[in-house]
């Protein structure tokens, strides 16, 4: 099968390497250091990223993040490019996709338009094929705390109930796969999405906390 997260995650180690070390990202306050630092303890040690769950893991995570962060950036940039371990389940292209494929894009759009002025690049159809099968499940855990109901359309590929009504009102959100992943990830600043709904709604929803 295509391996369309391999080929994402080489593309963002491309652009973390062109940005250096200290470049801003959409996840405010990170650096571009530590979005790779947490690339690859994610990789790495899923025991430490509980921490992002679990309060009581958080100062492990913290302390191992920093000290991810602050080595050598070049060396770094390496581990995000080579990924897990060979023994990881991940290895396997259709876990790979399944785990890896939204988070690779959504890190390294994180970058690309953490710039000001940034140009959107042509993911191509394939590509937003991928992330099109993969919304229904990527929208159903980002949307839990929705306001609103939302149904996603995106031309070309189809219509998802991603979360029922609720009492605000239903916000109908179009746009490419790519551009969908971001708005309901909590990224809808930089997403280029057409939104219909009420007023009231469609404005809850674009400043909702979105994301898990």
């Amino acid at each position: 099968m295509t391996r369309y997260a391999r080929a994402e995650r080489h593309l963002f180690a491309n652009t973390l390497v062109a940005s250096g070390p200290d470049a801003p990202t959409l996840d405010d306050p990170w650096r571009t250091r530590d979005l790779a630092a947490h690339i690859v303890l994610r990789d790495s040690r899923p025991d430490l990223v509980l921490g992002m769950f679990v309060p009581a893991l958080s100062g492990r995570l913290d302390r191992a993040m920093r000290e991810t962060a602050d080595g050598d950036w070049t060396a770094l940039v390496r581990r995000v490019r080579s990924g897990p371990p060979g023994w990881f389940p991940t290895q396997l292209a259709a876990v790979d996709e399944r785990m890896n494929l939204g988070e690779m894009f959504l890190h390294h759009e994180d970058v690309l338009r953490a710039v000001p002025g940034f140009e959107r690049r042509e993911l191509g159809a394939p590509l937003e094929g991928a992330l099109w099968g993969q919304l229904g499940t990527m929208a159903t855990l980002f949307l839990r705390k929705a306001p609103t109901g939302v149904v996603l359309v995106s031309p070309g590929h189809g219509r998802l109930a991603a979360k029922g009504p609720t009492g605000p009102g239903t916000v109908v959100v179009t746009g490419t796969p790519g551009e969908l992943t971001l708005y309901v990830s909590g990224r809808q600043r930089v997403a280029s999405v057409e939104t219909e709904g009420p007023d009231d709604a469609v404005g809850a929803l674009d400043t909702a906390s979105l994301g898990g």
